[in-house]
């Protein structure tokens, strides 16, 4: 498995992560994902430590920490062979400040995390979303302490604005505070919004891109075609998974499809594979989060490494998934020659 920086830190991490979103089921979000019990994990984290992915990625907000508890037995006896990244800020409990970034939650939260996982350091915290309505230099200061303390290995972020992140990036460095280094996003071939601000800054800052979501929401799993009903188990089936997932237009999900097919028919691997693959060639992308209910798709999802698309078959893709921008993106791209795309450093 490569191994690849986490932005402009010296912190490596696998190409490839496994999510936990499946770890537990519990609620009806979360049992659409999957339902995977300690067993189950234990089997999921060999396959992947034997194909060298050793990072698994969870949130206190998976199955209500149900998913970090079961991770965390699933890694007992063998904590110094894994990374463990995970995530907090959502609400966990029905106080006032059981959500949000204070210190008093994320104080809680932490602590929390390190009791659930049985361990007594995080190698990667990120907040899973901003708050706007706490001091960033509260949370910045919270955090680093932290840090400090041995707690925390390394810091990010998910689902932050452009100006939520550079406005952070700017209080840490002003104060001498640690700083992010990864950002959790959604990006895909049916999701290229990310490219437009948070990839410029994620390149400029480095700050390294951990993708989620890196199938469309399930819907590049091969399964999804035109005049094809959907497959009998799939998480659209979910009303709660569906109003959580980005809402996309039929026919731009089959046009990508289809340049998918074509790729995966040229060089041998599965639609999921091909998709993957893509996004682990774009610039900023440091690790890409892989889920899995099954040992089938686990081995499915670990064949996305280990080869390359070629450059035709990239611009292919681009060309099938390439959407209208929102000012002022389209007026910039008008003027490469100074603001040129992003390229891989």
């Amino acid at each position: 498995m490569e191994q690849r920086f986490l932005g402009r830190s010296g912190f490596r991490v696998p190409a490839l992560t496994l999510g936990t979103g499946t770890f537990g089921g519990k609620g009806d979000l979360f049992k659409a994902w999957g339902g995977s019990d300690v067993a189950h994990a234990k089997r999921m984290v060999d396959i992947c430590l034997d194909a060298g992915l050793n990072m698994f990625d969870s949130a206190d907000g998976y199955s209500g920490g149900l998913a970090e508890e079961i991770l965390g037995q699933a890694i007992a006896g063998r904590r110094d062979k894994v990374l463990i990244s995970t995530k907090a800020t959502f609400r966990f409990g029905e106080g006032a400040n059981d959500v949000g970034s204070s210190r008093w939650h994320l104080t809680q939260a932490i602590d929390g995390a390190l009791q659930r996982l049985g361990t007594d350091y995080i190698d990667l915290f990120q907040l899973h979303a901003f708050d706007a309505k706490t001091p960033i230099e509260e949370t910045l200061a919270t955090l680093d302490d932290f840090v400090r303390a041995g707690k925390i290995r390394y810091l990010g972020v998910s689902n932050f604005s452009g100006w939520h992140l550079m406005k952070s990036l700017a209080v840490s460095e002003k104060q001498g505070w640690s700083r992010y280094v990864a950002h959790q996003a959604y990006y895909s071939l049916i999701g290229r919004s990310f490219e437009w601000e948070l990839m410029p800054l994620a390149l400029d800052q480095g700050v390294g891109t951990v993708v989620w979501s890196p199938l469309g929401w399930g819907r590049l799993t091969g399964k999804i075609r035109r005049g094809q009903p959907l497959p009998e188990v799939s998480r659209l089936h979910g009303e709660a998974s569906n109003k959580a997932g980005p809402p996309i237009d039929d026919e731009y999900i089959y046009r990508v499809v289809d340049a998918l097919d074509e790729i995966a028919a040229e060089t041998g691997k599965s639609v999921p594979q091909v998709a993957l693959n893509w996004l682990l060639q774009r610039p900023s992308v440091s690790t890409v989060i892989i889920g899995a209910r099954t040992e089938e798709q686990l081995h499915q999802n670990l064949g996305a490494v280990g080869w390359n698309l070629t450059a035709e078959q990239v611009a292919q893709l681009d060309a099938a998934s390439a959407t209208p921008l929102a000012y002022p993106y389209f007026h910039q791209r008008n003027f490469t020659e100074r603001n040129p795309f992003p390229v891989a450093l």
